[in-house]
């Protein structure tokens, strides 16, 4: 039931009328029935995965109180390990069973891997690993523990929220908002017109060009790989603002996962507004504990927790060495950072220039093409075919003639990519892209009614420019 479809249409205003007009006056009750509709939400890709949902909620919050109990001693860290254990078995066995096992000479199973379960898992592994450093309590409500776990808008590609945030919110009376769920419906339509007008359409171009990598130049492939970098930000990012959205509409504020990524001037900028709770998620767990460990070894120490860092962000998004090349490209591109000691020094941005500065655009432009081809490994099926694509680019037929199939539409494409672009920059110092400043005085002046000339806008768009893909990138994570 992607975001982007009519049944979750269906379901959600099903869902959101039930959930404030008769289930609102009551927190347990209200929270039963989020539970029920995350379930049912879950369920309708695939149910038989649901058995594993339960079960691994159930353990989790067992574990949590029991490690909650068992505040010192040999027995914390036993329940420590097993809680870890059971959360990571389910995503260890789907996942990368089948990886392991052919590096071993071993039998390869037909697994289809659950959907949502490496951010469902990292949700968890957070949950177990802050009560044991006694940063959260657990939770003893298990319908507010098997909510965090399954909270429906993002469960399936995120983001990865704290229990922290979550917990709180699911603890609290919550009444509708007006202001928070007008905003929710503005990220919502900025996110679809991201995903259906913009990564779907870049889908069309990028496939071709990689499925033909062999008959274009090399210039060509580079322009693929560009479309699929537009692509797989506007779809990924477009989930998120939807997600976000259909938070803000039950109430929900959830961790924001991207904040203009394009606009960043080095590629540690780039990573802390791209992703946002994953980067977090292991800048906190991983890199700051090997950093710790590290720390006699100097710059040394630093640039190996920074790899071993980035080896599982690459890793977690599949098991394939793709993506762990493209995991060690992003660490390499940190090298100069960490021998010139820039690596943790943040850029001060003028928010109100209403263009950058050639020096600004000249950063800008390094760090998206660096991404861009790190995303040519990451889009490759195997290292072989990344490294062709690289043999394509990087030789003579570089400066061919670019053959791209699309015509009129790459061109509307284009014009549409640059709109997305602009929008963003003129809101880079906003939540997103559809997030104006209202004025309780504005009536009927001609800033509002530029604002509803570009919802509708937005809502033809979607409707009319509908391209070929349907289900979002970060499913398949």
């Amino acid at each position: 039931m992607p975001f982007n479809s009519v049944s979750f249409l269906l379901f959600f205003t099903g869902f959101f009328f039930l959930y404030w007009f008769v289930f609102g006056k009551n927190l347990k009750m209200q929270n039963y029935f989020l539970l029920i509709g995350s379930y049912v939400f879950y369920a309708f890709w695939n149910w038989r995965f649901l058995g594993l949902v339960l079960l691994t909620s159930l353990l989790s919050y067992l574990s949590g109180l029991a490690l909650q109990k068992m505040r010192e001693g040999k027995f914390r860290r036993v329940f420590l390990i097993l809680g870890l254990s059971q959360a990571l078995l389910p995503l260890l066995f789907f996942k990368y069973f089948n990886f392991f096992s052919v590096l071993a000479h071993g039998p390869v199973l037909s697994l289809v891997l659950p959907l949502g379960i490496s951010f469902y898992t990292f949700r968890i592994i957070s949950y177990i690993l802050d009560i044991d450093t006694g940063k959260i309590q657990a939770v003893k409500d298990w319908s507010v523990f098997f909510n965090y776990v399954s909270f429906f808008p993002s469960i399936i590609s995120g983001p990865i929220d704290r229990a922290g945030l979550l917990v709180p919110q699911l603890q609290s009376t919550r009444s509708f908002n007006s202001a928070m769920a007008v905003d929710g419906l503005r990220q919502i339509l900025w996110g679809l017109f991201k995903k259906v007008v913009i990564a779907d359409n870049c889908a069309t171009i990028a496939n071709s060009v990689f499925d033909t990598h062999s008959y274009v130049s090399g210039s060509a492939i580079l322009l693929g790989a560009f479309f699929y970098t537009i692509q797989i930000y506007a779809d990924f990012s477009g989930y998120s603002d939807t997600a976000i959205g259909v938070a803000k509409l039950i109430g929900f504020k959830i961790t924001r996962n991207f904040d203009y990524p394009f606009f960043s001037e080095n590629i540690a900028e780039f990573w802390r507004k791209w992703h946002i709770s994953l980067t977090s998620w292991t800048t906190d767990y991983i890199f700051t504990p090997l950093n710790i460990s590290f720390r006699d070894w100097g710059k040394s120490g630093l640039a190996l927790a920074v790899i071993i860092n980035f080896l599982i962000i690459g890793f977690w998004h599949g098991a394939n060495w793709t993506f762990l090349l493209f995991g060690i490209m992003h660490a390499c591109y940190y090298i100069p950072l960490i021998i010139n000691g820039s690596i943790n020094r943040r850029i001060k941005h003028d928010l109100q220039r209403s263009r950058p500065s050639l020096l600004q655009f000249a950063r800008m432009s390094g760090v998206f093409f660096i991404v861009m081809l790190a995303f040519i490994v990451f889009r490759s099926e195997n290292i072989d075919k990344a490294l062709s694509y690289f043999r394509r680019v990087f030789s003579a037929g570089i400066i061919d003639t670019v053959q791209i199939p699309g015509g009129t539409h790459l061109v509307v494409l284009s014009l549409f990519i640059m709109l997305m672009i602009c929008v963003e920059w003129l809101q880079r110092g906003m939540e997103h892209g559809l997030c104006f400043r209202s004025d309780p005085l504005e009536i009927c002046n001609v800033k509002k009614v530029v604002r509803w000339g570009i919802y509708l806008l937005l809502v033809l768009l979607i409707f009319c420019f509908e391209g070929r893909e349907q289900d979002f990138i970060y499913f398949r994570f």
